[in-house]
């Protein structure tokens, strides 16, 4: 478990599974979610998932718990796992509607890159948002996030195409701008 001003990082679970679905089924959340997901996720899909991510060891899944109430609002994930470059990647969510835009997500993002960091001793963090996801491209900063670069119309959602930005942060400039 890892502990933020906000929130609480923890094992996903069985138990998280229901609710996760109905976060991927949630349209604001959906329109997120890569590759695009083009029919209702079920608890069946939930369930297959969760068999399929259990059984990897280079994948890390934590549920994202509001610290006051241990409420499951969303999930965040290591994956992508490089040893050998000391490369990883991540992803975020905020599921929970009342919970975003009101920090949780930068929270979470941080109590992540910190357990990378801190933790697993990797060198690079890295992660894509879409241009139109401005919320998350500014938690991203927030964190320390810089932009790496643009790949030019990659993705067709909602009948145009959009950029997909290229975002990371190094663990020299984690610690030269955080004291731990």
């Amino acid at each position: 478990m890892y502990l933020g001003e906000l929130v609480r990082l923890r094992d996903y679970g069985k138990e998280d599974l229901e609710m996760a679905k109905k976060f991927v089924n949630d349209p604001e959340v959906r329109q997120y979610v890569e590759p695009g997901i083009p029919y209702l996720y079920t608890l069946a899909n939930e369930e297959k998932w969760y068999e399929a991510i259990s059984a990897r060891s280079d994948i890390y899944h934590f549920a994202i718990e509001d610290k006051k109430t241990g409420k499951y609002i969303g999930g965040c994930s290591v994956s992508e796992v490089d040893w050998k470059n000391s490369i990883v990647v991540v992803g975020i969510f905020i599921g929970e509607a009342e919970y975003r835009n009101k920090g949780y997500g930068t929270d979470a993002m941080k109590v992540l890159v910190r357990f990378i960091f801190e933790q697993m001793n990797i060198n690079k963090i890295k992660l894509c948002a879409y241009s139109f996801n401005q919320r998350a491209i500014r938690c991203y900063e927030k964190v320390g996030f810089k932009v790496e670069g643009v790949l030019k119309e990659e993705l067709f959602r909602n009948g145009k195409y959009h950029d997909i930005i290229q975002m990371s942060i190094f663990k020299k400039d984690y610690f030269n701008s955080h004291s731990i």
